[in-house]
This record gives structure tokens, C-alpha cells and sequence, in this order.
């Protein structure tokens, strides 16, 4: 007996492709296998192609050892009865099925079978990937992170429920040979897609359950959904049914929900690269199949189509698919409801499905992307002639009756060459606009011929002095060698002779020329025969090489080396300074105020400031240079003074004649520098790293004596290294409070109108921490619903949504004027001085803006969690300077009862503003500009460390 069976079935009705290569490939993957207890039983239908029996043969013969041939009854025709007839002559103490084409990892039999026997499970299983296209790349479904974070034993299937929510049993799991017999588990042999219902059959009938990390099985094909919806619908339906009968109802709408997300809406989205034939026919399967009601908790597009799918609306659907794959673009006639809500298409009584939080009533024609759908295609004479229907969508499109004009235009990918037709009609119809254009494109358009091949079309529609630009979609069916036109490249015929309208993967129509007569197909051969040749070959390779040597050069790996090897050693530049704010992503903060002190003072200082992205929004009248190139860093060699608020790049050695002025960007509530738990996990030369990169710092601005004990102290600073001014950034505060007290708080300041905020209308600013860690700019979560907050306090209330300088937030589209975004506002100050309120959780600004005695709000939903795992310098509870809510229906009405708490909380306020922020009298810029670069300071001392001039070489 050994201690692993793997049955592969060959010849079965309904099994995919790959027949005798498939096989060959599962049973190759059984064969390499780390534990050589495993056998390879090869199950063939009576049925079987001959070149499928010849190659099980031949793997039999091979390895007889380890591969074993069962001829299966002439009855058992399905996949699912060649499986049952591999249970029943499996020997192993463990059995695992494999489907067509799928491979075993190298160490998966031994890690399942050491998983069993460790946890004396019945059932054991790992993640499995499938194949996404015809490239082979591999996949794994996202469900399984979570599920397979991390091996575990249940003692019960619904321990984990994602075992039957999802196909997570459908391969990559083995079963206890006793207990399949013992428990009489089979295959349906009805069901085409039976690994469907017997996964979830087996985990709810075994006892224990052991869930491996590992990948167990690659090479899953994706099922044709298109081909198989009733069979994959029918199979769903017993998972269904089954968890029903079990008494697991919750677990039931659970899978109803997964498979409308992970099957049908997947199929509406391979709708356009149908057949027109088959779309109809898939369409009219799911109508009669899709009976049952669609789950709320979708997200309003997959509930469209799946809705759409089960109607059977062919045309309805391709919209829908567009829509998936471009959430912002309108591709139906919106139907407002009596009750402000709004809906896809059909009538006001009945619309397809609720699509308001889309917030597409919201834009206005000009500023939506509207669906522009291709109907007609053909040649007329030696033009091409198009025809299409916008969608419009609805209230706010252009007035019935407004003249419109229409241009066709053509515009060559990744050039700025453009040509345009006026199109000859262009008419209102019902919900939308026809329109029609001919384009005489052998005459017209004149490509190079190199570079310049593909052209796609868009169409622009003006009404009222309003313009609409979009794009044309079609099926991928719709032009498929309909008309073709002789073009006129500018090198000649031999760089191609005919224009061919094509549909690209993004579902739009286009352009492209290519080479149809003999001439340019034998041109084309002899270039690509020229450019594939040895020497053609070789010259490539020389020039491959040559870029990824000046990649090299441009990289921070080399540029850093250089920097503190040579660069450092030129002379000072007597009265320079480099600026930077927050790594250069912003002209803001405290550099920026002591930047505008010194032009103030008008001392002869030569200002330099970084930008990271874009030079936008930086002072003119400083030098700009981009961070990490070749003129910054000149600049930082050559400076007399840093400033940044942040940390130049640790990497760079700091030059003997600079003085390092450290701003820093906040007072500290979550545990900074040596107290972080990452940094005292990190390695000694990480840790050094970290403080030869604070050891450069020779001026350390402090706001109170809170800063001393935590940031100085964690990143181990001196005494004589802290300068006790405030932040200068906060000066502004200090004077708008000054202000708001003497003259009131009207006028706002001038960044309220270019927002367009409302003087009758509270201002909300919305400022999260940063949750993430050392890396790249990244999108975020908000946990605060800014749609549902627009929706109450929306005609009161304007949000103002400020992420982080490393995060990025996407925000959903909300009535105008209730919810704007200001994450790429430059400096914060003057956001903090407009806003009449702050909703933060643990950030750093709550420090800033308690200084203008306005109401805080902290939403910390995850408060004890982020103190456990960041660490915290004090009891947020216990000194917040405003309530402090754990849900969000405790902000919204912490925000409803704003007067009343800000009252309650008026002197713990500014309690809190004068312990943390003791230092901040509004003439911190004044008297750091003083400290630092004023006559008074000592030019020829530089506080330079021994590591300094050996750091980096």
C-alpha cells in the first residue's frame, strides 16, 4: 500500500482540453514528487483517444512501480464515474484527484500527508492557482490569502467557512482513504462539473479539517462558463441545497453571493468576446437557467449584470460588461426615482438596479464618460462609413432640441497625429444621440508607416458649447474582416498597402495597417528576417546591454556611492539651501514657512527646493531640481544648510560645511524611531543605518517638552541638538486664531473660494494617519464612509478628504460641494485654517489644530488594536481633545451634538494645546530663522559625527 493515491482520469465526456499532453503532464507531476510513497492511477474511459492510451501506456511502462492503468467500465462515460472508479481501486492511506491538466507542486504530497498525520485530519487542504490565458500565467483566486494565511486544524467545516462559500475544494486537497469509504463520498455522475458539490460534500461529512499554506496544485484551467452555465449553475444549486439541508442558511446566501462574483459576473465580462451567435445563445441558457433572485449585497454594476444576465438581455449585457471594466463611464439611460434614487435604464417604475451611489447623476454632460456603441460598420465606395448611438443619461444630458455637432476623429496610438470627419448626421433619438460619419481614409490618412500602424477612433459630440469625447465600442465580432481600404504610408506601399478596421482588447474600435499584396508582405518578411538574424541578434543584445549600463548609472544604487565618494568633496556654496518637505512630494509645512521668513527678511540666501513627481505648485523663484537626480544631488553636496521636515535620504552622507536643520513633521502620539517595534526588530546595520541617518541632523525643532521626552529621546538626540521655537508651520494657526477672535471668522481665507466652499456651510476636514509602512505610495481604505456621510449631513456639512502624503485615497462621486478631495493640496496649514472641525483618528494634526480652539473629533474604530501593535506615548482616551467615537454612528452623532461637546470639552482642549504645543507662540519661523541662519549663529561650528566622513564610501 503506499501512502499517496492521485487519480487522473483520461477520455471522460466533458473533460477540457489537452488530451494526451494533459495527462502527461498531471502524471509527470505525480512522478516528481519529494515523497516517493506516491502512485500516479491513471483512470481511461473505454472511450479514450487512442494518442490519451498510448501515452498512459507509455507512462505505465516507464515507472510500473508507480503508475497504475485502470480500464474503466464501457459505462462509466462521465468524468464523474472514472473518478468514482479511481476512489474505488485507490490503495494509498491518502487519495487526491486531478483534474485535466492540473500538477502537483513537487513537495505537495508531503506536505498534505504531513499535515495529516500530524493533525490526524480526515480532509487536508492547500491553495491551488489556475491558468488565466493562453500565455500560461498562473493565478490564485484572492479569497485564498485569507483562508490559507496560515496552516490551522478545524474541527469543523464551518470553522472556515470559505471552504464551500468559495470552490476552494475543487482540487488541491486529498481525503483519508478510510474515511471517503467510511463516510460513502462520491462523485455525481450526472454533473458535469461535479468537483464542485463533492469538495463541500466531503468537508462537511469528515470530522477534522487541516488547511495547508502551501500551493498544492497549479495548471486549473478556467472553466468555460459560457459553454458550461447550466451545469456550473446546477452544481451550485446542490452546494445550495446542501448547506440548506444542513441547517446553514447564512452559509447559503454566503455562496449564493460568491457564485454570482465569481462565475456569472466573470461571464459578462467575456461577453463582448463573443460570437454574436453564441452571446444569443448564452443569453437565452441563462434565462431559463438564473431564476432565483439576485443578492442585494452586490456592488451595483455586478448586480446590473447579473440582473441583465438573467433576463436574458443580449444587448443589455454587452453594456454591462463595458460598464464593468470602466465603473465611470455611463453606459445606460439613468432613471431617477420618486425618492431621489437612481437606476439602470428601464422605466421609472422598474429600473434594472439601484445604481445611485455610482453618482453618475451627479456629473454633468461634458464631464461624464457616456457608453458610444458602433452599430454599423461598412465600406461606401472607397470611404468608410460608421454609424453609432451615444447613450445619454437622461436629466442631465443636453436639452431636448440643442443643435449638436459631431467630429469623427482618428488619432495614432502614442503620437499626437490626429485626423477629423465632421460627421454628416447627428440627431437626438430616444435616451441617447445617433450619429453617422464618412471617412475617406485612403485619401486622409497618411501614416510614416513605422511607429504609427494603429489608429483609434473617438467621436466628439458638442451641444450648448459643451463637449463630449468618447470612444467606440463594439464587440469583438463586429468587424472581423467586414471592409478593408488601400492606404498610403509616407515611406511607401512596402511599409504596408491596406487599412483594416479591428476592435482592440479593450473592446474599441481602430485602425491598423498592414501588408496584404506581395510587396509589402515580402518587405515585412525581409525586416523581420533583418532584424531576427545573428548579427541583427547580437547588435540587440549590445544595445540591451548598453541601456541597462545607463539604467545603472541613473540608479540610486550607484548615484549614492558617487555622491559620498566624490561629490561631497566640492566647495561649499557660500549662502545655499536645500529645501524639502515631506520627501519632496509638497511645497508645504514648516520648510516652506521658513523659506517665505527668509524672503521676508530678504536675506541673501540661494534657495533650491526638491519635488518628487511634479514641479506644480513650487515657488518660482527658487531653484527646482527633481530628488535623487543628478542636480539635487549637486545641490545637497554644495549647500551651506538642509531644511526638510522629514529626512533626506539616509543613504547620502551629510558634507563637513552643512548644517542640518530638521524640522520634523509632528508631535508623536503612536511610538517613533528606536521605541518602534519594527525598528527594534530590525537587524544591527539596519538599526545603524537608522542612526548614522539621525546623527546628521545638527538643529531639531521641538513644540513642547512632550517632543523632548518622546522624539528626542527615541531617536536619541542631544540636548544642544534642540532648538525649543515651535514648528513654524503652525505661526499661521497661531494668527488665524488671533484673527478669528478679534474679527470673527468671516471672510475665510482665499483657498475657501477656490474650493467653492460654502460661507453658510460647515467645513469638515477629514485627515487620517498613515497605516502603512517603509515603501511606495499606495491606495488606501478610508474607514469612514464618505458617501454615506454626504448623504446626512450633506446640505450642512462640506468634507473636506485629506489622506496622507504615502497614501492615496479614491474617493466615491458625491453631490457637488458635499465631499472634495485636498490630498494633493501642498500645505495642510491653510486647509487646518479654514476648516471649522477635525475628524482625525491618531494623526499628528490633531496637535496643530487644537491650536485654533476648533472642535476635534477622533474616529478610532480600531483604537486598542493600532495601540497594541504601533505602541502609544500616552492614554488617547483620557487627553483627547474631543470625543472620541468607535463607530461610525457615534461620529455622526458626536457631529450632530457638536456644540454641545465642544462646550464639554473646551478647557481639556486647550489643556491639550498648551502641554503639546507650549513652544508654538507664533514666531517660531522668526526665531529659528534666527537661530540658524541669522548673524548671530555660529557659521564656522558644524555638529558633524565621526561616521559622517567615512558613511556610504
Amino acid at each position: 500500500m503506499s501512502d499517496f493515491t492521485c487519480v487522473i482520469t483520461g477520455g471522460g465526456d466533458g473533460e477540457g482540453p489537452g488530451g494526451a499532453d494533459a495527462l502527461r503532464g498531471s502524471v509527470e507531476s505525480v512522478l516528481g514528487q519529494s515523497m516517493r510513497g506516491s502512485e500516479a492511477l491513471v483512470v481511461l474511459a473505454s472511450a479514450a483517444d487512442p494518442a490519451v492510451r498510448t501515452a498512459a501506456r507509455a507512462l505505465a511502462a516507464r515507472a510500473p512501480e508507480r503508475v497504475r492503468l485502470v480500464h474503466a467500465d464501457p459505462a462509466a462515460r462521465t468524468t464523474g464515474a472514472l473518478r468514482n472508479a479511481g476512489l474505488d481501486a485507490a490503495t494509498g492511506r491518502y487519495v487526491l484527484v486531478l483534474g485535466t491538466g492540473e500538477r502537483l507542486q513537487r513537495h505537495a504530497c508531503r506536505n498534505l500527508w504531513q499535515a495529516g498525520e500530524t493533525s490526524r485530519a480526515d480532509l487536508i487542504a492547500g491553495r491551488w492557482s489556475r491558468i488565466t490565458d493562453e500565455s500560461g500565467k498562473e493565478w490564485e483566486p484572492s479569497w485564498q490569502g485569507e483562508l490559507f494565511a496560515r496552516s490551522r486544524t478545524l474541527t469543523r467545516f464551518t470553522e472556515a467557512p470559505q471552504l464551500v462559500v468559495r470552490d476552494a475544494l475543487v482540487t488541491g486537497f486529498c481525503l483519508r482513504r478510510e474515511a471517503a469509504r467510511r463516510h460513502g463520498l462520491r462523485y455525481e455522475e450526472d454533473l458535469a462539473h461535479g468537483e464542485i458539490l463533492f469538495g463541500p460534500l466531503a468537508a462537511a461529512s469528515v470530522g477534522r479539517i487541516a488547511l495547508v499554506r502551501r500551493l498544492v496544485v497549479t495548471g486549473r484551467a478556467v472553466p468555460d462558463r459560457a459553454r458550461d452555465l447550466v451545469a456550473l449553475v446546477e452544481a451550485h444549486r446542490r452546494v445550495a441545497n446542501t448547506l440548506l439541508a444542513r441547517g446553514l442558511p447564512e452559509l447559503r446566501e454566503e455562496r449564493e453571493t460568491a457564485f454570482h462574483r465569481d462565475h456569472l459576473v466573470p461571464l459578462v465580462r467575456s461577453f463582448p468576446a463573443l460570437p454574436a451567435v453564441r452571446r444569443d445563445r448564452v443569453a437565452a441558457a441563462a434565462a431559463r437557467t438564473l431564476t432565483g433572485p439576485v443578492p442585494p449585497d452586490l456592488p451595483p454594476l455586478e448586480r446590473v449584470a447579473v440582473t441583465l444576465l438573467s433576463r436574458g438581455d443580449t444587448e443589455g449585457i454587452l453594456a454591462a460588461a463595458y460598464a464593468l471594466s470602466r465603473p465611470a463611464t455611463v453606459c445606460a439611460p439613468l432613471t431617477p426615482g420618486a425618492d431621489g434614487r437612481v437606476g439602470w435604464g428601464g422605466e421609472a417604475e422598474e429600473p434594472v438596479a439601484d445604481i445611485t451611489e455610482l453618482g453618475h447623476h451627479y456629473r454633468r454632460f461634458g464631464e461624464m464618460r457616456l457608453m458610444n456603441r458602433l452599430t454599423r460598420c461598412a465600406a461606401d465606395g472607397s470611404r468608410l462609413l460608421l454609424e453609432g448611438r451615444l447613450v445619454l443619461p437622461g436629466p442631465t444630458g443636453p436639452r431636448p432640441g440643442a443643435p449638436l455637432t459631431a467630429t469623427l476623429e482618428f488619432r495614432a496610438r502614442g503620437g499626437a497625429r490626429a485626423v477629423a470627419f465632421p460627421a454628416e448626421v447627428v440627431r437626438h433619438a430616444a435616451n441617447g444621440i445617433t450619429w453617422r460619419a464618412r471617412a475617406d481614409v485612403s485619401r486622409r490618412l497618411r501614416p510614416v508607416g513605422v511607429r504609427d500602424t494603429a489608429w483609434d477612433a473617438r467621436l466628439t459630440v458638442e451641444a450648448d458649447g459643451v463637449r463630449c469625447v468618447s470612444d467606440l465600442f463594439a464587440p469583438q465580432d463586429q468587424v472581423a474582416g467586414a471592409v478593408r481600404f488601400a492606404a498610403r504610408p509616407r515611406l511607401g506601399r512596402l511599409a504596408g498597402d491596406t487599412w483594416e478596421p479591428y476592435i482592440t482588447l479593450k473592446d474599441h474600435f481602430a485602425l491598423r495597417l498592414t501588408a496584404r499584396r506581395s510587396p509589402a508582405r515580402t518587405a515585412h518578411r525581409m525586416v523581420r528576417y533583418a532584424t531576427r538574424f545573428r548579427p541583427a541578434r547580437k547588435a540587440k543584445l549590445l544595445v540591451r546591454a548598453l541601456r541597462k549600463r545607463l539604467d545603472r548609472y541613473r540608479s540610486r544604487g550607484f548615484k549614492a556611492p558617487a555622491y559620498n565618494t566624490w561629490l561631497t568633496r566640492l566647495p561649499v556654496r557660500r549662502g545655499s539651501v536645500v529645501f524639502e518637505s515631506h520627501m519632496g512630494t509638497c511645497y508645504g509645512d514648516s520648510p516652506r514657512a521658513l523659506y517665505e521668513e527668509i524672503r521676508r527678511q530678504g536675506l541673501k540666501l540661494h534657495a533650491t527646493w526638491s519635488y518628487d513627481t511634479s514641479p506644480a505648485g513650487f515657488p518660482d523663484d527658487a531653484r527646482l531640481v527633481r530628488r535623487w537626480s543628478w542636480r539635487y544631488l549637486w545641490a545637497l553636496a554644495r549647500a551651506e544648510y538642509w531644511v526638510d521636515n522629514q529626512g533626506f535620504p539616509q543613504h547620502l552622507r551629510k558634507p563637513g560645511h552643512t548644517t542640518y536643520l530638521q524640522t520634523w513633521h509632528g508631535s508623536a502620539y503612536k511610538r517613533m524611531g528606536f521605541d518602534e517595534t519594527r525598528v527594534r526588530l530590525q537587524n544591527a546595520p539596519q538599526r545603524e543605518r537608522l542612526q548614522q541617518a539621525v546623527d546628521r541632523f545638527d538643529h531639531f525643532l521641538v513644540r513642547s517638552e512632550h517632543d523632548v521626552t518622546t522624539l528626542a529621546r527615541a531617536y536619541r538626540l542631544p540636548e544642544e541638538k534642540l532648538l525649543r521655537t515651535g514648528y513654524p508651520r503652525n505661526d499661521a494657526l497661531i494668527a488665524e486664531r488671533t484673527r478669528a477672535e478679534a474679527e470673527g471668522r468671516l471672510p475665510r481665507p482665499p483657498l475657501a473660494g477656490a474650493l467653492g466652499l460654502d460661507d453658510h456651510k460647515k467645513t469638515v476636514l477629514y485627515a487620517p494617519t498613515f497605516r502603512g509602512g517603509p515603501g511606495k505610495q499606495r491606495k488606501s481604505r478610508l474607514l469612514l464612509d464618505v458617501r454615506e456621510f454626504a448623504e446626512w449631513f450633506g446640505d450642512s456639512h462640506t468634507l473636506l478628504v485629506r489622506a496622507h502624503y504615502l497614501e492615496a485615497a479614491r474617493l466615491p462621486v458625491c453631490p457637488p460641494g458635499t465631499v472634495i478631495d485636498v490630498s494633493r493640496h501642498h500645505d495642510v496649514s491653510e486647509l487646518l485654517a479654514l476648516s471649522d472641525v477635525l475628524v482625525t483618528d491618531y494623526s499628528s494634526i490633531m496637535f496643530d489644530f487644537a491650536l485654533l480652539d476648533r472642535p476635534v473629533v477622533l474616529f478610532a474604530p480600531d483604537l486598542e488594536a493600532y495601540a497594541a501593535e504601533r505602541g502609544s506615548y500616552f492614554d488617547l482616551r483620557e487627553q483627547a481633545p474631543g470625543p472620541v467615537t468607535a463607530t461610525q454612528d457615534e461620529l455622526f452623532a458626536a457631529l450632530v451634538e457638536l456644540k454641545k461637546s465642544d462646550t464639554r470639552y473646551a478647557d481639556q482642549r486647550r489643556a491639550f494645546a498648551g502641554r503639546f504645543g507650549a513652544y508654538d507662540q507664533g514666531d517660531a519661523a522668526r526665531a529659528a530663522v534666527a537661530a540658524v541662519f541669522g548673524p548671530a549663529a555660529s557659521r564656522g561650528v558644524r555638529h558633524t559625527t565621526d561616521h559622517a566622513r567615512g558613511a556610504g564610501r
